[in-house]
């Protein structure tokens, strides 16, 4: 089983990106997908975070107020490292799972902390969805609706992009437009199909 880890800071392009590598047939897990599904009613690690944080990190219907927990973790690294030591093993065992279910040439694993999470060692090769801050920010805050401020806390919190370009082994620059992305993406598709049969 060949795997490719995909990353890249806020609205660098990751999700276009790996849509466009599903329309080729390839399997996607998505990190955060598994992320919200290890969190989900019923889950352990809900439970988990529920004694850890308290019941205010509760909605009325039992499920995780993912606005009230993200308010607590981004203001406070050592509640961030609480979250992740609940939540990492179970999106670990989870990210696992889907990708030993993959039936696709090579799978992708999008991870926008990818390096920070250690998922990276999941990976034969890691392609970096590179965009300037500027256009980072531009792109979040058209999308996300969220303010500036949280932008800023979102891409602190993220490996800087020095870094992540340094630990690439596959760097594609989103700065155009889709069709320029696409182009770019459509080699590297030839090139992990090539890889995968040597695998």
């Amino acid at each position: 089983m060949y795997i490719v880890g995909l990353t890249g800071g806020i609205g660098s392009g990751k999700t276009a990106a790996s849509d466009y590598l599903a329309s080729l047939g390839i399997d996607v897990v998505d990190a955060d997908v598994v992320a919200r599904d290890v969190v989900s009613v019923g889950q352990p690690a809900l439970a988990a975070i529920a004694d850890h944080f308290g019941r205010s990190i509760l909605t009325a219907d039992g499920s995780l107020n993912r606005a009230a927990l993200r308010d607590i973790v981004f203001h406070s690294p050592s509640e961030r490292k609480a979250l992740e030591a609940i939540t990492h093993p179970a999106i670990r065992q989870g990210i696992q799972q889907q990708l030993a279910a993959s039936l696709s040439p090579y799978t992708l694993l999008v991870s926008p902390l990818l390096f920070e999470s250690g998922q990276y060692q999941f990976a034969h090769r890691n392609m970096v969805v590179d965009a300037s801050e500027d256009l980072q920010r531009q792109r979040a805050s058209v999308r996300d609706s969220v303010s500036s401020e949280q932008i800023a806390r979102i891409i602190a919190a993220q490996l800087p992009r020095a870094e992540r370009l340094k630990r690439a082994d596959d760097v594609v620059v989103n700065h155009g437009n889709l069709a320029d992305l696409y182009q770019q993406l459509d080699a590297l598709h030839h090139k992990y199909l090539q890889l995968s049969q040597q695998q």
